[in-house]
């Protein structure tokens, strides 16, 4: 196998082909934005993703990794299209449908054909392998068809997609042998084979694993508000059990994975997957109720002005996918609050009205911060106080340094009240 066709160039497509690409496979990749193409044609990515540009760079100007809106003929075919959640919750199938379609009019005996999208149990056999067919050839007879699901984390994909083990699901012995045959040129954790509904509902179950308890989290620092603990003590003492390991809480659940996959399950089975939807539920709750802690606190104040930093669903990334700062803001901007944005890592355009940190600070009555970007650890309290008009601060990404904030401010996070600045001299483990 040394021909090898990527379909879908965004944050897994990417990354993949050019690992491949760099292993010495000719690989040419297949995406349907025009600007993206013209991009890569001269070795420039669009995602953000430490150590991806280098590689891409030396992919192109090799002459390994090509790119175009067509697919072509080759040995292997990756497919790595977004499967959207829709509206009611279900799986949008259209860009994975349309890849397949693709794929279909080259497809070739003796080929393989692996999906890395990650989609609900049964795609493979339901959807992916009808298309193909279209071909003229069988699976399994003709050619051969694998699920190996992503399992990398933004901001360190380049390094979990050569580490981290792998699942891969094919539809018989032969498609098992070839795609392990594949990826085990370069990935060095273990490679699990299976079937291919296995391998669809064990990415989906790491995901929704994580989101309820994540939830459960969150649920618990809603508990300690209103018995006037500290959560991060609660949690951090209960992991010192050998078989306890509590996620920490936070202002929502973000991202193209967690908020989404979780309903992949509940679309298939939904009479047994009550708890997933009350997971979400409560994840999807949380940005709000902490919105409605803010308008609390700041009951009584004249024209006020919040100040939110962090916008993207985590720390130190750049992406807003799924980010519950939206819906943070949203609720304090429908009750009439008048909110700044800042976000470091967040490029122009993405957000519309992003400030720079000194005029997002300036007569601010209250200052939210979401995401944990590093940089906002070194925030200087003296100067902020100086800034913003009020004294409110809402650490709900529990990363400023209390007791230096604590002396000029009121600060309040997760499953705290308005005791907080007490309730933090008390803490056990907090520094």
């Amino acid at each position: 196998m040394q021909d090898i066709c990527v379909m879908g160039l965004g944050y897994i497509g990417l990354p993949t082909a050019s690992v491949l690409a760099t292993h010495g496979y000719e690989v040419h990749g297949v995406d349907v934005n025009e600007d993206v193409l013209a991009n890569l044609s001269k070795g420039e990515i669009h995602v953000d993703e430490p150590g991806l540009s280098i590689l891409v760079k030396a992919a192109v100007k090799s002459g390994k990794l090509t790119v175009s809106r067509e697919a072509v003929a080759a040995e292997v075919f990756i497919v790595a299209v977004p499967t959207p959640c829709t509206k009611d919750r279900t799986c949008e199938y259209g860009p994975l449908r349309a890849a397949c379609e693709q794929v279909a009019g080259v497809l070739a005996r003796g080929n393989l054909v692996v999906l890395e999208s990650t989609v609900p149990p049964g795609t493979t056999e339901e959807v992916v392998i009808p298309i193909l067919e279209k071909s003229g050839l069988k699976a399994g007879p003709d050619f051969s068809v694998a699920h190996c699901p992503e399992r990398v984390l933004p901001g360190r994909i380049m390094t979990e997609i050569v580490e981290n083990n792998r699942i891969i699901g094919g539809i018989d012995e032969e498609s098992r042998r070839k795609a392990k045959a594949l990826y085990e040129t370069f990935v060095e954790g273990e490679i699990v084979l299976t079937d291919a509904r296995t391998a669809e509902l064990a990415k989906l179950a790491e995901n929704t694993y994580r989101d309820i308890n994540i939830a459960f989290a969150n649920q618990l620092s809603q508990t300690c508000a209103a018995l006037g603990i500290n959560v991060f003590d609660v949690i951090e003492a209960t992991n010192l059990h050998p078989r306890v390991n509590i996620l920490s809480p936070g202002p929502g659940v973000g991202g193209h994975c967690l908020p989404l996959d979780p309903w992949f399950i509940v679309e298939k089975a939904p009479e047994t997957s009550s708890l997933i939807v009350e997971a979400r539920r409560i994840n999807d709750d949380q940005p709000v109720l902490l919105a409605r802690k803010v308008l609390k606190a700041l009951e009584g104040v004249q024209d006020p002005v919040v100040a939110v930093l962090g916008l993207t669903y985590k720390a130190d990334v750049d992406d807003v996918r799924e980010s519950p700062a939206r819906s943070f803001v949203d609720a304090l901007r429908d009750s009439g609050i008048e909110v700044r944005l800042h976000d470091p890592l967040v490029k122009p355009g993405k957000i519309n009205g992003l400030l720079p940190l000194p005029e997002a600070l300036t007569g601010a009555d209250a200052l939210c911060i979401l995401a944990g970007h590093t940089p906002f650890k070194t925030l200087d309290p003296d100067a902020t106080a100086r800034a913003m008009r009020g004294r409110l601060v809402f650490d709900y990404s529990y990363i400023l340094p209390w007791n230096l904030w604590a002396k000029l401010f009121n600060i309040i996070t997760l499953g705290n009240s308005e005791n907080n600045n007490e309730l933090l001299k008390k803490s056990v483990f907090s520094s």
